[in-house]
């Protein structure tokens, strides 16, 4: 039982990210190793980031929700920002479309991200005696973020990569990938700030999650057709 509760979360946290890849095209054009690229990219990242929280937040006694502190998180989680456009515009690709690049970026991204923070805490506390549903929630939340990060690809994507969009969209743009990548400081509120437990958590990331994708998804297909 314990074995195939592991199993089960672990199919849960990083199956998706397999099924992405193989489902579309990107397996299509062996884009392959741009995942892994910006999956070493997303790890370097993490890293700027672990020195950066090393050296600028202090050690909370307390579990409360600290205004300053979680506006200096966010701040820092703006490296991720920087880091997706190092993937995006800097990495060498092979000669793959602007759509195929940033669902490989962010598919290597997110799948990265799962590793680094879900894989060894799914290793240790899934194979315990007792069943629990936090490993199953996080499996979810890896599947939000999932969406979240191809979606902050394609924004990133719009942004950087796109001269001719339209004017008007610039904004929507800019404003969606800023609530994208402050996504980790307003779950942070929902949980210290407003006493949220982890599964309604888990619900409005899944949410948003599909959301921020529908109008990523509107935005990328409006910045596609030919300006009249």
């Amino acid at each position: 039982m314990t074995v195939f509760h592991l199993f089960n979360c672990a199919i849960l946290t990083f199956g998706p990210h397999a099924v992405y890849y193989s489902a579309t095209p990107l397996s299509e054009y062996g884009t392959l190793g741009t995942s892994i690229k910006a999956s070493v990219v997303y790890l370097a990242t993490a890293l700027v980031k672990l020195i950066c929280l090393a050296t600028f937040l202090k050690v909370s006694e307390s579990d409360s929700f600290d205004p300053y502190q979680e506006f200096l998180k966010a701040l820092i989680g703006f490296v991720d920002v920087a880091g997706l456009y190092f993937a995006l515009t800097q990495l060498t690709h092979r000669n793959i479309s602007q759509n195929h690049k940033f669902q490989a970026v962010g598919l290597g991204w997110a799948f990265a991200d799962s590793v680094l923070h879900r894989l060894a805490p799914l290793w240790v506390g899934a194979r315990g005696l007792e069943f629990t549903w936090e490993y199953i929630l996080q499996g979810l939340e890896a599947n939000a973020n999932l969406v979240l990060s191809i979606s902050l690809a394609a924004l990133g994507s719009l942004m950087w990569l796109r001269k001719n969009k339209p004017k008007t969209l610039i904004p929507i743009i800019y404003l969606c990938a800023g609530i994208v990548a402050t996504m980790p400081s307003i779950t942070s509120y929902l949980k210290r700030g407003l006493g949220w437990y982890f599964p309604k958590v888990v619900g409005f990331e899944l949410f948003t999650s599909l959301v921020m994708a529908f109008i990523s998804c509107q935005l990328f297909s409006a910045c596609q057709r030919p300006s009249v």
